[in-house]
């Protein structure tokens, strides 16, 4: 059995989240991660606090154990959604997409355990010294928004630079990802595209079809001309926003065509103008199971592949 100081840090039993996944990461994914020992978690996204609060009170009729509530900060809700996780007192927090430093301490006095994800050294350090109980060093294979850095180089360099705990996210979907993730100094992974095909995950079948449909070279990344770089499935929508990004379309135009394509594709199920964003190991995704048949696979997997690799030493 695999316990590390994350699960002592969390009160989880296996050390693995789940990515807070927008349109996409709910009460019911959430849960059930949580239920299966890791560390489920919620998606606060562009929502208001009322959503939120609906789905935390959700979460806790579905679970008794420890689960976490994802904040962006850019989003025009953060000030009241941040006030909501205090109030609830959510055992986790997990941050993007800015620095949480003006709402630590409300958090802290609630006893929240507030996790940052960072794709770069600098950010994980200032985080660190804001407080931040561990970090998520994600690399550029993940879905959705991503960093330059590959996770294979990111995340030994965060190691190195902060005291805290560090877990590995991009490109993890087997138990060989994470057992190389925990050989290069993590504690613990985070884990989104494979959750994406789950029983208890609600979004759109077409979704799910086309994450089990992708291969090594399913992937492609928009918006990097804009800093807000992207990686999601090759279909008819992020072909042709790539197009018009080469050809020089304007951030507002950009923004225009992008605008509201996420749920498109996870609530609707809409291929001609969805985006399916995921993570490079889509590939890896072949087949539905419960959220708890993919935490004991990952588990095990991890376990099998560190015990072998002594095959190696002389």
């Amino acid at each position: 059995m695999i316990k590390t100081p994350l699960c002592d840090l969390t009160g989880i039993e296996k050390p693995i989240f789940q990515g807070g996944m927008a349109w996409i990461a709910d009460a019911s994914l959430a849960a059930a991660v949580s239920n299966a020992g890791g560390l489920g978690i919620i998606s606060a996204m562009n929502a208001n606090a009322d959503w939120l609060r609906n789905e935390i009170r959700d979460c806790r009729t579905r679970t008794a154990k420890p689960f976490g509530v994802n904040i962006m900060l850019q989003s025009p809700f953060a000030d009241e959604v941040a006030q909501v996780v205090a109030e609830e007192k959510v055992p986790v927090v997990v941050t993007g997409a800015g620095n949480p430093s003006k709402y630590m301490k409300t958090w802290q006095a609630a006893g929240i355990k507030v996790i940052p994800v960072v794709s770069s050294v600098a950010l994980a350090r200032l985080l660190e010294r804001v407080g931040a109980s561990a970090i998520v060093a994600e690399g550029g294979e993940s879905g959705g928004h991503v960093g330059d850095v590959s996770t294979m180089a990111l995340v030994p360099q965060v190691v190195d630079a902060v005291k805290i705990p560090v877990i590995a996210a991009g490109g993890i979907a087997d138990g060989r990802q994470m057992a190389a993730a925990f050989m290069l100094g993590a504690c613990g992974v985070q884990v989104g595209t494979r959750f994406l095909v789950a029983n208890e995950c609600t979004v759109s079948d077409e979704y799910k079809k086309r994450v089990l449909k992708a291969n090594d070279l399913s992937t492609i990344v928009t918006g990097r001309s804009i800093n807000g770089a992207v990686r999601c499935l090759k279909t008819p929508f992020s072909q042709k926003f790539l197009r018009a990004e080469k050809e020089g379309a304007t951030a507002e135009e950009l923004g225009k065509m992008g605008a509201g394509s996420l749920r498109k594709a996870a609530k609707d199920g809409n291929y001609e103008e969805g985006s399916f964003m995921c993570g490079e190991v889509a590939g890896m995704v072949k087949k539905e199971q419960s959220a708890a048949e993919i935490v004991d696979d990952l588990m095990q997997g991890c376990e099998e592949a560190l015990k072998g690799a002594t095959k190696w030493l002389a």
